[in-house]
C-alpha cells in the first residue's frame, strides 16, 4: 500500500479522498491555489503545497506543478478526483513516465473513451448496443440529411470531443439540419478545439442510467449497482438515486453484464462508470466516465462498498476484495447537489462569503462538503457547496429523510438551489419514480420553485420580526401578506440581507 498520496483536486472531493486515505493509514498532500489558501481541504491534509494563482488554468490544470509537488513531497501516487485533470490522458501518461502512480485507469483507456466517436466504434466492435447513428464524423450537409432520413427524425447532432451538452442540437426535420450541423460544428471548434460532430437517433422519454464498475489488474471486473441520473437541466445532473425505480433483478444483470463487457473492451482498470440511455424497454451505451463520479456516495450507501478505498487499493496493485455475487443492495439513496447558485436567475453562480452554515444530520444523512461559516466561495470553480445524501430502507423513507434534511439545511450569505430540490421532491410524479431527462421542463418545476420562494419570503420576514416581539404576530402577518401581493423579493435580495432559504 502507498505511504503518501497527493490529491490533485479541491473542495469536497479532495476531502473525500483524504478521508479514505486516513482510514488506510496513508499520508496526504493537498495542492491549493490562491483562492483556496483558507479552504478546508488544504487544512485537512497532512501537507499542502501552493501551486499558483486562482484561475484553474494557472494552478489545478498545471500538470508540471502538480507532478513537481508530488515529487517534492515524496508522494508515490496522485489521485485526480473528478474534473480538472482526472480524464486527461496526457496527465496520466506523464505520471506514468515519472514513475508516479496515477490513481485511475491507464492513459490508453482514457484516450479510448475521450472521443465519443471512437468510444462508439469500440463498443460496437465489442457487441455493446449503441444509439443508432453515424460510425464516424460527418460534415457534409447532404450526407447528414441522408443519414438522418435513414434512422428517422428527431436526431441529435453531438460534438465528438464534447461534454455537458455543449454544442448538442436536436433536429426534427431535414430543412433545419444543415444550419444545425453548421452551428454545432462552430460551437465544438470554439469549445473543444475540434469541430468533428456525429449524428445519432434522438431518444424520446429517455432515462439516464449509469453502472458503477470496478476493475483490477488481475482481470476481475464487477458492476456495483446502478444509479438513476435522469433529473437534469441542460444535460447537467442535479439529483441522483440508487437503485433505479425501473430496475428489476433481470434488467440489472443484463445491463451490468454489458457494462462489464464495455470496460473489458478497453482493458479498463480502476473505478469507472458506464452510462446508458434507456428508452421504452431498450438501453444503449452513451459514454464511459473514466474516473470516480460526483454521485458515487449513493452507491456506497446502498452497497456498503467504499469506492474511494477500493480505487486506491486497486492502484496499489491490490485485488477487488469481493465477487459479483457478494454485492447486495440495501435500501435506497438519493443525492442532491447543493450549489451556490440562483434557480430563479437561470441558476447563475452565487459566489461570496458564507455568513452562517449548518448542515443537516440524523438517521440516514450524509453530507460531503468542503465549506464552513466564514468560508468564501470563489468565482473561479464549480459552485458546489455539498453533496447531500439520504439513505432509507426504501424509496419513500429515503425521500422523507431528504426532505427533512433540506428543511434543516441553513446557508446564509449566498444564494443556493435548496428550493429547487424541495420543489422536485414534492412533485407527485417524481415521488412515483416516473421520470426522464425532460422531467424539469415537462413538470414546470421552476414554477413550483417560484411558489416555494414566495412562501419562504413570508416565513423569513416573519421569523425576523418575531425575534423582536412575538405579540405582533397577527399584525406582522397581515403586513407581510400585503407586501408580498405587491412585491417579489428575489433569493439574491434575501441572501444579501443575510437571510437563509428555509422556513424558520
Amino acid at each position: 500500500m502507498f505511504k503518501k498520496i497527493l490529491i490533485a483536486n479541491r473542495g469536497e472531493i479532495a476531502i473525500r479522498v483524504m478521508r479514505a486515505c486516513r482510514e488506510l493509514g496513508i499520508s496526504t498532500v493537498a495542492v491549493y491555489s490562491e483562492a483556496d489558501r483558507n479552504a478546508l481541504f488544504a487544512r485537512y491534509a497532512d501537507e499542502a503545497v501552493f501551486v499558483g494563482p486562482s484561475p484553474a488554468s494557472q494552478s489545478y490544470l498545471r500538470m508540471d506543478k502538480i507532478i513537481q509537488a508530488a515529487m517534492d513531497t515524496g508522494a508515490e501516487a496522485i489521485h485526480p478526483g473528478y474534473g480538472f485533470l482526472s480524464e486527461n490522458p496526457e496527465f496520466a501518461r506523464r505520471c506514468e513516465e515519472e514513475g508516479i502512480v496515477f490513481i485511475g485507469p491507464p492513459s490508453t483507456a482514457i484516450e479510448g473513451m475521450g472521443s465519443k466517436i471512437t468510444a462508439r466504434q469500440t463498443m460496437m466492435a465489442a457487441g455493446v448496443p449503441v444509439v443508432p447513428g453515424t460510425k464516424s464524423g460527418i460534415s457534409d450537409p447532404d450526407q447528414a440529411v441522408t443519414v438522418a432520413d435513414s434512422i428517422g427524425y428527431p436526431v441529435m447532432i453531438k460534438p465528438a470531443a464534447g461534454g455537458g451538452g455543449i454544442g448538442m442540437k436536436i433536429v426534427h426535420n431535414g430543412k433545419d439540419l444543415p444550419s444545425a450541423l453548421s452551428s454545432s460544428q462552430s460551437i465544438a471548434k470554439s469549445a473543444f478545439g475540434d469541430e468533428t460532430v456525429y449524428i445519432e437517433k434522438y431518444l424520446e422519454e429517455p432515462r439516464h442510467i449509469e453502472f458503477q464498475i470496478l476493475a483490477d489488474n488481475k482481470g476481475k471486473t464487477v458492476y456495483v449497482s446502478e444509479r438513476e441520473c435522469s433529473i437534469q437541466r441542460r444535460h447537467q445532473k442535479l439529483i441522483e438515486e440508487s437503485p433505479s425505480p425501473i430496475m428489476t433483478p433481470e434488467l440489472r444483470e443484463e445491463m451490468g453484464t454489458i457494462a462489464v463487457k464495455a470496460a473489458r473492451a478497453i482493458n479498463y482498470v480502476s473505478a469507472g462508470t458506464v452510462e446508458f440511455m434507456y428508452s421504452k424497454g431498450d438501453f444503449y451505451f452513451l459514454e464511459m466516465n473514466t474516473r470516480l463520479q460526483v454521485e458515487h456516495p449513493i452507491t456506497e450507501m446502498v452497497t456498503g462498498i467504499d469506492l474511494a478505498k477500493e480505487q486506491i487499493t486497486i492502484a496499489a496493485d491490490g485485488d477487488i476484495g469481493f465477487d459479483q455475487k457478494d454485492i447486495k443492495i440495501q435500501g435506497w439513496a438519493f443525492e442532491c447537489r447543493i450549489n451556490a447558485e440562483d434557480p430563479l436567475n437561470e441558476f447563475a453562480p452565487s459566489p461570496g462569503r458564507i455568513k452562517r452554515y449548518r448542515s443537516p444530520g440524523g438517521p440516514g444523512i450524509r453530507v460531503d462538503s468542503g465549506v464552513y461559516t466564514g468560508y468564501v466561495i470563489p468565482p473561479y470553480y464549480d459552485s458546489l457547496i455539498s453533496k447531500l445524501v439520504a439513505h432509507g430502507r426504501d424509496r419513500n423513507e429515503a425521500i422523507a429523510r431528504m426532505e427533512r434534511a433540506l428543511y434543516e439545511y441553513i446557508v446564509v450569505g449566498v444564494t443556493t438551489n435548496l428550493l429547487f430540490h424541495k420543489a422536485v421532491l414534492k412533485n407527485e410524479r417524481f415521488r412515483r419514480g416516473d421520470i426522464n431527462t425532460h422531467f424539469i421542463k415537462e413538470e414546470n418545476i421552476m414554477d413550483d420553485v417560484k411558489v416555494l420562494a414566495k412562501e419562504d419570503q413570508k416565513s423569513l420576514f416573519l421569523a425576523a420580526a418575531l425575534g423582536a416581539d412575538s405579540r405582533k404576530v397577527a399584525a406582522i402577518s397581515a403586513a407581510v401578506e400585503s407586501y408580498l401581493s405587491q412585491n417579489t423579493v428575489s433569493q439574491k435580495d434575501m441572501a444579501s440581507e443575510g437571510m437563509s432559504q428555509r422556513k424558520m
